[in-house]
């Protein structure tokens, strides 16, 4: 097959339907009518020698073929988009842009503010709208909608691209009234009451099962390797509100170093390394392929980079 016997809006048409899965949603946003869209859906069908979506009880659904395709077409629509489109430069000192970065609280209190102080030097005109993983779809983010993702990723679409900002261990942050403290073993951390903090990955959050080790996260199965379970009392997906909880004169809040170090100055709490090991984990950043050769946002990811990489783990 020559390429030049190809319509190249064959697949904008195949990179919307992909993304919408929905042909009227689909012509709507491309500003064509129902029965172009559909013509355009056959002819799509007859190059690839596959019906790409079939009708389901979920709605249209891709074909294994068209998931395949889908990451191809869309970093080829960027690339494309890349070479016709003029590059303008970004202009820090002037620009009003408004950047929007989902972020867990984790990466919101460690990361943010030093980043935030950083904006406000170099590029005072721009706004900063920071939003929660549970504000987030992944489609947002693969459409562009937003421009970063900052969290703890336990998988990750190929086609977007990512970065590492940092690694982080774990610490525990305990009342100084805790008894505990006198002879802080893995026999105490056992017998105490624990508050489980987690937020991965973007989306609504679900409940969680205590029994369910393999998604109660690194500190349950550092802990299932040693054939032991902690006695968790209370579930919450905000480091803020376990820092606050760490108070009480019976729990134990394990959570990641860089958090728990914001109370190395509390004089209610005392931060302890945990009576076992707990493997590291990476904290990333992630954006859509839209995005990767925008110069505002390669700015923003510099910026990111650069501030990272100045904070000492113990900050």
């Amino acid at each position: 097959m020559n390429i030049d016997r190809i319509d190249l809006n064959l697949l904008v048409y195949l990179d919307v339907l992909l993304r919408e899965r929905n042909v009227t949603k689909s012509a709507s946003q491309l500003g064509l009518s129902q029965p172009a869209m559909s013509n355009g859906l056959r002819r799509l069908r007859d190059l690839f020698e596959d019906p790409l979506l079939v009708r389901t009880s979920d709605g249209m659904t891709p074909t294994e073929r068209a998931l395949e395709l889908q990451p191809v077409v869309r970093e080829a629509l960027a690339q494309l988009e890349k070479a016709i489109q003029p590059q303008v430069p970004f202009d820090a000192a002037t620009s009003d842009r408004v950047f929007r970065v989902m972020a867990s609280d984790y990466a919101e209190s460690t990361l943010l503010p030093q980043v935030l102080s950083r904006l406000r030097v170099e590029a005072p005109n721009t706004t900063l709208d920071i939003m929660t993983p549970s504000d987030v779809s992944f489609l947002d983010v693969e459409q562009g909608k937003v421009d970063m993702v900052i969290n703890r990723f336990d998988s990750m679409p190929q086609s977007f691209h990512q970065k590492s900002i940092w690694s982080d261990t774990f610490s525990c942050v305990i009342s100084r009234d805790n008894p505990i403290l006198d002879n802080f073993d893995l026999d105490a951390y056992l017998g105490a009451h624990h508050v489980w903090v987690s937020k991965t990955g973007w989306g609504v959050g679900v409940g969680i099962n205590p029994q369910d080790v393999q998604r109660l996260g690194w500190v349950d199965e550092a802990l299932n390797r040693l054939g032991k379970k902690r006695n968790i009392t209370v579930f919450t997906r905000h480091y803020t509100a376990a820092m606050i909880l760490a108070e009480g004169r019976d729990l134990v809040v394990t959570l990641p170093s860089r958090a728990a170090n914001l109370l190395k100055n509390s004089p209610s709490v005392v931060i302890r390394k945990p009576p076992f090991d707990i493997d590291p984990f990476d904290l990333k950043m992630a954006w859509s392929p839209l995005l990767q050769h925008n110069s505002g946002h390669q700015w923003l990811r510099q910026l990111i980079s650069e501030v990272a990489a100045t904070m000492p783990s113990d900050s």
